[in-house]
């Protein structure tokens, strides 16, 4: 083509582009689609051109291993639970399906749904938008298998997938007060929904579980104590085993832009803990507050309104109306009023939080302001080093309620307890909280609009910390974490000063966080491998054997007294235990559970407190020289014995189990690294809920990532598939497995088969 001097360069531009619109007007649009490759385990290693493509295998290839663990979870964040299974039963999280769906519907709501897809970019619109093509292929394809044949099962849409997001951000604040939202009624008014006793009594245990239910481990190593000078991360994620909180394995590529294997939860179309080439990452429930109450100061006219800077201003009413089945199976619509002030929901509690004619009780949760979440874990996935991952935090806060832990491929190690916290300084706390409340539940005074969360403009939010303010440190020897405040994520470095809301610092260790940093200490001399990081978790070890075991088997000894005879074949099995959690552990095990659970319970039980110079050696041993102590454990050996001779069992693996699997691991309160909450069934046994799920141990060298790992619980929950107990007996045999990156160790995977699918 010749082009004369008089036709500009913009010009030449513009007429190229309309030619090559013009063209591919001309073409037929491609449809997206995506190679899903599965190696052993059937671990899909998803391969797509594009977001959409790359969407349409990650929901195509989730409905084939999980379709009705996701339809369940759709029903339940759409608050469809009453429509469909009535009012009276419950979620799988002990939750009655009204309360529930009320609840739902007001966070749900069509406005905050549709304000959060609008914030999303359109790279992520697409791979959600594709997410729910694939889903919806498989289902037109196959049908949803037998045990869910249900009208319940239908089509997503895109709506679906950001209340799923929606939940899990409320999982760290409201989400725990779902009861409390549903039950707030002014006095004298007659509750539409009013949850039972029963059900505020599963709330607390529930909220009491929150961090062991979602607890995890963490070690980030760097050069100066790795076996090979680069990075190392030990990723062991306590999460549940069933429900909207299992874990999913998968691998994402989109050739030249994408190439990250990790785990996921339901309905996500990123990784939440995984590894790229260059940086390996993880996360752990912190201790920061993510929500605050307001105790509302209420008008003496009229409890329907609270005083604000001295003027009397009306609370704001919401009204949700959800659909319930009724015994003829017709459906019948319930309405709710949901009452809020500006510092948000009104929540009551009988006893705790109670709306009278002089207070009512706020909760304000920072993270329904967080609609950066999926474009956090987007970037996370994305970063080519570890710099890029900080940076990506810092910019996007999008971290809900968890701290994060990184490690890469230049020896450098991470600690950022960077999630979305309420900015409220230590001087506001003096000046607003009231002290009577402790720090477990900040509460603050609603009379005083200076009693609002400060703005702070570098903030990716309005009222939360600037991540600058925030914990974290960078180390090239180690960062650990579990589930302590930030304070010992190295001991040679304290992260401390911080408002009691971030983290608080002074205050005893976990067990968990204990053996994690004695252990590491331990290895001072030697370089760190990945068996003595894998050795961490499968070794089982119960810490607090060591702390109290001379202390009971003195008691053994010398104190039983007249029940000797009753006693002395728990003491003998307490004396032949190994001290670990292992599937061939004796009964000793057992009962040292059962005493620990029971003196836990008891004041100054500790023979030596806690003292905050000496954070990783105290408390320690058992002060059976007092007569309350004394009295309390021989009561606990009694019932013990009693419960230990009806069962009749001889070791661990026959007591503890996944179905009809062993499973090794034990209580973390023990100090059990591997940890293990377990509910008990009807033969005796105890059925695991929740524990280590997703283990993952990464390396690197100069090709790039070396990974090992097993999902705990296996990648389908369909019990009909072939991939639904697989991983969870190669757990049980303490078996973890090279994770295929590279393409060749793909299709070198002697279980390897690929499918194409299009939307």
């Amino acid at each position: 083509m010749i082009i004369s001097n008089g036709l500009s360069r913009v010009g030449v531009a513009g007429l190229l582009l309309g030619v090559s619109l013009a063209a591919s007007a001309r073409e037929p649009v491609t449809q997206a689609s995506a190679d899903i490759r599965r190696t052993s385990y059937g671990v899909p290693h998803i391969r797509a051109n594009d977001e959409r493509g790359l969407g349409v295998g990650i929901g195509y290839a989730y409905a084939q291993d999980n379709l009705c663990l996701l339809a369940n979870e759709i029903v339940t964040v759409n608050g469809e639970r009453a429509k469909f299974f009535g009012p009276e039963q419950a979620t799988l999280e002990e939750r009655n399906n009204l309360a529930s769906d009320v609840f739902f519907a007001w966070l749900n709501n069509p406005e905050a749904v549709a304000s959060f897809w609008k914030a999303q970019p359109p790279e992520l619109q697409q791979r959600i938008q594709g997410y729910v093509a694939g889903y919806n292929r498989y289902l037109k394809e196959q049908g949803a298998p037998a045990q869910c044949q249900a009208a319940w099962v239908r089509p997503l849409v895109v709506e679906d997938l950001v209340k799923l997001t929606r939940r899990l951000l409320a999982e760290g604040g409201v989400g725990q007060f779902a009861e409390a939202l549903v039950g707030a009624t002014p006095p004298q008014a007659i509750a539409t929904v009013q949850p039972s006793a029963k059900a505020f009594e599963l709330a607390a245990a529930s909220q009491q579980r929150f961090t062991l239910d979602r607890g995890s481990n963490a070690v980030a190593v760097g050069r100066d104590r790795s076996f090979n000078g680069r990075g190392m991360l030990l990723a062991n994620p306590h999460f549940p085993w069933v429900g909207g909180m299992r874990f999913y394995e998968m691998h994402l590529t989109i050739p030249g832009q994408l190439d990250v294997m990790g785990a996921a939860l339901p309905g996500l179309p990123v990784v939440n803990i995984g590894f790229n080439q260059h940086v390996a990452w993880t996360h752990t429930v912190d201790t920061s507050k993510h929500f605050t109450l307001y105790r509302l100061t209420l008008d003496p006219k009229d409890s329907t309104r609270y005083l604000l800077d001295g003027k009397s201003i009306p609370l704001d009413k919401t009204t949700v109306t959800v659909q319930v089945k009724q015994a003829d199976g017709s459906l019948k619509d319930v309405t709710h009023t949901v009452y809020s002030s500006q510092f948000g929901p009104v929540v009551q509690w009988p006893g705790k939080l109670d709306w009278d004619s002089h207070y009512a009780f706020s909760l304000r949760d920072a993270n329904l302001g967080n609609d950066r979440v999926l474009q956090q874990w987007y970037a996370m996935n994305r970063a080519g080093s570890l710099k890029e991952l900080q940076t990506s935090v810092h910019t996007l806060q999008g971290i809900p309620w968890v701290n994060t832990l990184a490690a890469d491929d230049q020896g450098q190690s991470l600690y950022m307890n960077l999630s979305v916290v309420p900015n409220v300084s230590a001087a506001k706390l003096a000046q607003c909280s009231d002290p009577r409340a402790g720090l477990q539940m900040i509460m603050l005074d609603g009379a005083h609009s200076a009693c609002a969360w400060d703005i702070d403009p570098r903030a990716a939010q309005a009222g939360i910390f600037p991540a600058a303010q925030l914990p974290q440190l960078q180390r090239t020897d180690y960062v650990q974490h579990s589930n302590d405040s930030a304070w010992m994520a190295n001991p040679k470095a304290p992260l401390t000063g911080f408002s009691p809301v971030i983290s608080q610092d002074n205050i005893g260790l976990g067990p968990r966080a204990r053996f994690a940093i004695q252990r590491l200490q331990s290895l001072d001399k030697q370089p760190i491998s990945v068996a003595d990081l894998q050795s961490m978790v499968m070794d089982n070890q119960v810490y607090l054997a060591g702390q109290v075991m001379p202390d009971l088997l003195a008691f053994c000894a010398k104190h039983l007294g007249a029940d000797a005879a009753a006693l002395q074949p728990l003491c003998a099995s307490l004396k032949d235990w190994d001290q670990h959690a292992n599937l061939d552990s004796g009964v000793g095990l057992v009962h040292f559970i059962n005493l620990m659970q029971h003196l836990q319970q008891i004041p100054d039980a500790w023979r030596v407190a806690f003292d905050p110079a000496h954070p990783l050696t105290t408390p320690t041993g058992l002060a059976i020289d007092r007569a309350p102590v004394a009295k309390a454990l021989r009561e606990a050996m009694l019932a013990s014995s009693a419960e230990v001779n009806k069962l009749g069992l001889k070791r661990w693996g026959d007591i503890q189990v996944s179905g009809q699997i062993p499973i090794h691991g034990g209580p973390q309160e023990l100090g059990i690294y591997n940890a293990m909450q377990t509910v008990p069934r009807a033969d005796g046994k105890r059925e695991v809920v929740s524990g280590t799920s997703y283990l993952q141990i990464v390396t690197f060298d100069d090709k790039g990532p070396n990974a090992v790992g097993v999902l705990a619980f296996s990648e389908s929950s369909n019990p009909a598939s072939n991939y639904s107990k697989d991983q969870t007996q190669a757990f049980s045999e303490k078996k973890l497995r090279p994770l295929p990156f590279t393409d060749a160790q793909i299709k070198a995977d002697p279980q390897y088969q690929v499918q194409t699918v299009k939307e």
